[in-house]
């Protein structure tokens, strides 16, 4: 009976493993045509899981060298393990640089988002540059909305920065190089270089 368990085991690590090589695979082609297919300009990438990409017609993409992708419930370990999400508006540009790393996480693009070189990014961290909708109640409320008066403002990560998980990054933030925020924080305001913040919303820990 032990050996019926020990060599049961094995063969449930070895499926695993193919599983995961196969899917592995699948998800680099599926990628691939995602990026292909939406008018991307990017170089070579890891992709595990499969991205959610958008990218309008008059909306721009760039994404550099060695760019990392976890997507969804087997590639990310730290809860609410939903798919990246890449979405770029009409007249936007998203540029995301070197060695990047994101783990399950939505960028929403309706104006300008900049992420610089070696930034990772944690599960479940948003970054917006836009509203959604109107501060006016009347065009908030309209049937259908009236979207026109949307405030949007360029957000920029700079380079070396880390990003926790669960993070909610909002329009018009500048977060400096080698900057570090923390788990759950929401960042709503500048963040200056070689710096920790944290907590909601983001406020200074102590310089690196």
């Amino acid at each position: 009976m032990r050996f019926f368990m020990r060599s049961l085991i094995y063969f449930y690590k070895i499926i695993k493993l193919i599983y995961y090589q196969i899917d592995q695979a699948f998800s680099w082609i599926f990628t691939w045509l995602k990026f292909t297919l939406n008018g991307i300009k990017f170089n070579d990438f890891v992709s595990k899981g499969r991205p959610i990409v958008r990218v309008s017609i008059s909306g721009k993409c760039y994404i550099g060298k060695n760019l990392e992708l976890n997507s969804g419930k087997y590639y990310n370990m730290i809860g609410r393990q939903q798919q990246c999400y890449l979405i770029v508006g009409p007249n936007a540009t998203l540029i995301i640089g070197d060695n990047v790393g994101i783990s399950c996480s939505s960028i929403v693009c309706n104006k300008n988002i900049t992420i610089g070189n070696n930034v990772k990014i944690g599960g479940n961290t948003v970054i917006y540059d836009s509203d959604f909708h109107s501060l006016d109640k009347e065009k908030r409320n309209s049937i259908p909305e009236d979207l026109s008066g949307i405030v949007t403002k360029a957000v920029t990560i700079g380079n070396d920065a880390f990003i926790g998980s669960h993070t909610t990054i909002l329009k018009g933030v500048k977060i400096g190089e080698n900057a570090i925020i923390g788990a759950g924080s929401v960042v709503s305001k500048d963040i200056p270089k070689n710096q920790i913040w944290a907590g909601n919303p983001a406020k200074f820990i102590r310089n690196i």
